[in-house]
């Protein structure tokens, strides 16, 4: 816990935020939705607390516009202009601040020695391949946070300075009520990916006789798995496809759904759509890769599959799960409330209020559960 001195101080703090979609994102968005949850609670404790996001973003802090637009749909070659402006912003105005958090990769590292305050970095992406592996040793004294145990795993091995694990947050309680699956369908809510199966995922609902209900966001470097490994099976009467949802939408597919079916095929560094369904108390099957044994418990909040078969069988013994113990997982560990107070101990050891080690989440979010 922080001690009352620290409880008591404010500090200034800069949020700088991908500029892909607003934050918070009105559709697909995982990042921005995190660092918007974050944003406003940081301001609620007292912070100042300015956002660097793109123009359209809503929020409580003061709001620093680093595009008009946001930049999903522009081309690489015109995102990057915005994002050297953007990171140039930020060290041109350090000084303002006590600290800066920055949750935008790594562009910012070329330029650390011209920062003029303490700065960490929330890795929210894959860590693995070699080319990523060169970038940490070269920046190894850079604070990184990262979002779950399991995604520091492809850089192990090398000394970096790790500062904390902070799981995601969000404001779950507002947003969710427990639900009671009487939609009688199963939900697939993310994008349509090779490392998110949507194949594999309609391929079992149809095996065990239950509607799929899917939203889901087609990014142009994933049409070409889209048009041929799941476009030839959207024509099941079983199989509805409603293209990417509201924020309202997805609220109450997962709150009327009997299950979250995600069979995830790539180390997933964390996973917001898995947290929301279990706050609405919604069980989830998926595959036991990435922070998913940090996310949920198997056979407590749904089940760890590793084929197909074991995916239908899951599916025909989902009503044995208890959907408040579901929700009451989520709620008491992926809150904004309980992100915010992971950071604020991060903020400590950076900033140096205090030498006391940082507070991270509980022992029983390990990778041993």
């Amino acid at each position: 816990m922080m001690s009352r001195q620290w409880a008591g101080r404010k500090l200034r703090i800069a949020q700088v935020a991908p500029l892909f979609v607003r934050v918070p994102p009105e559709r697909y968005g995982g990042t921005e939705r995190v660092v918007s949850a974050l944003t406003e609670e940081l301001v609620r404790r007292g912070h100042e607390v300015t956002l660097f996001a793109a123009g359209t973003s809503a929020t409580a802090a003061r709001l620093w516009s680093g595009s008009p637009l946001p930049l999903w749909d522009l081309d690489a070659h015109q995102r990057i202009a915005y994002e050297i402006a953007q990171v140039e912003d930020v060290v041109s105005s350090s000084g303002r601040f006590d600290l800066i958090h920055w949750h935008t990769e790594y562009l910012h590292w070329l330029v650390n020695e011209e920062m003029r305050t303490p700065s960490v970095t929330t890795l929210h992406g894959r860590l693995d391949g070699a080319s990523l592996r060169q970038l940490f040793a070269r920046h190894s004294s850079h604070p990184v946070i990262s979002i779950s145990n399991a995604q520091r795993r492809p850089l192990s091995g090398l000394e970096l300075n790790w500062v904390a694990t902070v799981y995601n947050g969000l404001d779950l309680a507002r947003t969710y009520r427990l639900g009671s699956g009487d939609g009688g369908h199963l939900v697939f809510v993310g994008r349509s990916t090779p490392e998110k199966d949507l194949a594999t995922a309609i391929r079992v609902a149809i095996r065990c006789g239950m509607p799929l209900k899917i939203a889901a966001r087609i990014a142009p470097a994933d049409l070409d798995y889209h048009r041929s490994h799941v476009v030839p099976l959207l024509g099941h009467p079983l199989v509805h496809w409603l293209g990417e949802a509201s924020e309202e939408q997805k609220v109450a597919l997962l709150e009327h759904a009997v299950g979250l079916l995600m069979p995830i095929n790539w180390e997933e560094p964390f996973g917001l759509s898995f947290i929301e369904a279990l706050a609405a108390g919604t069980p989830v099957i998926t595959r036991p890769m990435g922070a998913l044994p940090e996310v949920m418990r198997h056979g407590e909040h749904g089940f760890f599959c590793d084929d197909e078969d074991d995916m239908v069988d899951a599916c025909r013994r989902i009503d044995l799960i208890d959907r408040g113990a579901c929700r009451s997982w989520a709620l008491h560990r992926f809150s904004h409330v309980q992100m915010a107070d992971g950071y604020e101990s991060a903020y400590q050891r950076i900033v140096g209020a205090e030498s006391s080690p940082v507070s991270v989440l509980p022992d029983t979010l390990s990778t041993n559960l």
